[in-house]
């Protein structure tokens, strides 16, 4: 609820303190006398785009001041949590215009662009009138309109979940045809990567084994010759030989030498000993290094083989097996691409036959709902004195998506057999007024949800039981929330809960506008200013008097 305004060098307002009370609020005055100077300051603290000169002449800067009351789940709370801005207490916003055109917004006490300001006027306040450009003749929103009558928020959910839905199986589906069509193109180099891998068989450390035994096999060709000869000196053809024979000699010789033959003859056999052990330990080496050449010959074709694949696909040698296990799942993924594939497509139909479900659900409630909304607001024309005006809400096929596949319009016809067309561009200025009136009562829009309804001159061009209706119908929108009416009829002020009067005055030569709050007095003197005019008659009083005894 706006609770106080508080206006400094605007226009033609010097300073102005207006405190406004819950229910219907009404502002009169001649015309000219500054009513749209009120608006003008309240949409300028709401950051809405008006007038580019608003300081008052010879000020320096204007500055406005709006307070609200609001509730702890008003959605004013939720913009200035999406800002960064503090959640306490009440709302106090605060824009400067100086007289260079420099325009400065405070959110209690916290700087703010105009955006934030607006952000905060979708959810504080509502304007309706002739001129209004936004909600009731904004065809932007009058899906959103249709499903909070339809109270369609679950079957909405459900489609917007379904939605996402579409939009993920649809995701998965060409990232799948994607990544197919690229391994697709490197299929032929796939086969034959895998193929010659696969024949191949390389494993991880293999190089460095086939490496070292091809350097072994290769020293052992040069140093086996050596050996060889080295073994057969110590053979039966060599040493082992001579010694041998020697010590058959010595033995032969022993028995008549004395025992001076004992010695020599145990060194020989000690000597003999650690020759068989030499001649051993060469042969082992000489079986050690004895390798069929074919099998040099095959270690360095494989090693061979192996460093080439390596070098081909810029790997090492003992990445090889890796790489061969990568590329062969990669065909796998290709030999098996097409069947994924076709388990996406299906899971694609299955999101788009759930969305589809719950579009055409949502498309059944919207349209239900909108043959009541039509008879309601019939209904609300009748007493306004344009029975004969015809209101409909179509429900047209639109582009699929997040709030399903329905465009919604309000459309008029302001007499029998005229083709209906755009509200804002059918409908005349008063007659305009009226349907924003019936359309706001049949959608049940309470001032009781935190928002501040502003009606500009919405009764002009009726009057008598035309404008009685329509102030009845304005006071029951106010009833439990807050209502402004900016109103030349005097059936319309005199429903009002609370009454102020626009006047102008002249001080020091300066045209200023101020507005006062009226007494039960004061009220009627200016209910029969209204009836009669300048003159005010005794039968003017007395009709005031009837309007406010109502």
């Amino acid at each position: 609820m706006l609770r106080a305004l508080e206006i400094r060098d605007m226009l033609i307002i010097d300073r102005l303190e207006l405190d406004f009370r819950p229910g219907l609020n009404v502002l009169t005055g001649e015309t000219g006398a500054g009513k749209s100077i009120l608006l003008d300051s309240l949409g300028f603290v709401l950051g809405w785009r008006g007038r580019a000169e608003l300081v008052r002449a010879g000020a320096e800067q204007g500055e406005v001041v709006a307070v609200f009351d609001l509730a702890p789940d008003h959605a004013a709370w939720g913009v200035l949590r999406e800002a960064g801005l503090p959640v306490e207490g009440e709302l106090i916003l605060r824009r400067v215009n100086t007289v260079d055109g420099r325009k400065t917004g405070w959110v209690n006490d916290r700087r703010v662009s105009g955006e934030v300001l607006r952000q905060l006027s979708d959810t504080l306040v509502e304007l309706h009138g002739q001129h209004d450009d936004k909600g009731l003749l904004d065809p932007k929103g009058h899906r959103a309109i249709l499903d909070d009558y339809a109270v369609a928020g679950p079957a909405l959910e459900t489609v917007r979940v379904a939605w996402r839905g579409v939009g993920t199986a649809r995701k998965s589906l060409k990232d799948a045809r994607t990544a197919l069509e690229k391994v697709r193109a490197e299929e032929d180099f796939l086969r034959h990567a895998v193929a010659e891998l696969q024949d191949l068989a390389p494993e991880a450390g293999e190089d460095s084994a086939l490496d070292t035994r091809r350097r072994q096999m290769q020293a052992a060709e040069k140093i086996r010759d050596d050996i060889a000869q080295a073994s057969a000196a110590l053979g039966y053809e060599g040493a082992e030989g001579a010694m041998s024979g020697a010590l058959r000699w010595l033995e032969g010789a022993a028995a008549k030498a004395e025992g001076r033959l004992d010695a020599p003859i145990e060194a020989l056999v000690r000597a003999m000993a650690e020759l068989d052990e030499a001649a051993r330990g060469v042969a082992d080496c000489l079986e050690a290094l004895d390798f069929n050449p074919l099998e040099l010959e095959q270690t360095e074709e494989r090693l061979f083989a192996i460093r080439g694949l390596a070098r081909k696909h810029q790997v090492g040698p003992d990445d090889l097996a890796e790489l061969a296990e990568t590329l062969a799942e990669r065909l796998a993924a290709l030999d098996a691409g097409e069947a994924r594939i076709g388990d996406l497509e299906r899971a694609v139909r299955e999101a788009e036959a759930v969305y589809d479900a719950a579009a055409t659900e949502l498309t059944v409630l919207r349209r239900e709902a909108a043959k009541r909304l039509d008879a309601a607001v019939a209904g609300e024309l009748e007493p306004l004195k344009m029975g004969r005006a015809v209101f409909e809400t179509e429900v047209a096929e639109a582009a699929e998506g997040p709030e399903g596949r329905d465009a919604v319009t309000f459309r008029v016809a302001t007499n029998l057999g005229s083709p209906a067309g755009a509200l804002n561009k059918i409908a005349s200025g008063g007659e305009l007024s009226r349907f924003l009136l019936a359309l706001k009562v049949a959608l049940h829009v309470e001032a009781g949800q935190g928002v501040t309804m502003i009606f500009d001159e919405i009764d002009r061009g009726v009057g008598g039981a035309t404008a009685d209706a329509v102030g009845r119908r304005l006071k029951a929108l106010a009833d439990g929330g807050q209502v402004l009416v900016v109103t030349h009829s005097p059936q319309v002020a005199a429903l009002g809960g609370h009454h102020w009067r626009v006047a102008k005055r002249v001080q020091d030569g300066m045209t200023l506008s101020e507005v006062v709050p009226l007494s039960a007095e004061e009220r009627e003197a200016e209910l029969a200013r209204m009836l009669s005019g300048d003159t005010v008659t005794d039968a003017a009083r007395a009709a005031a008097r009837s309007l406010l005894d109502r």
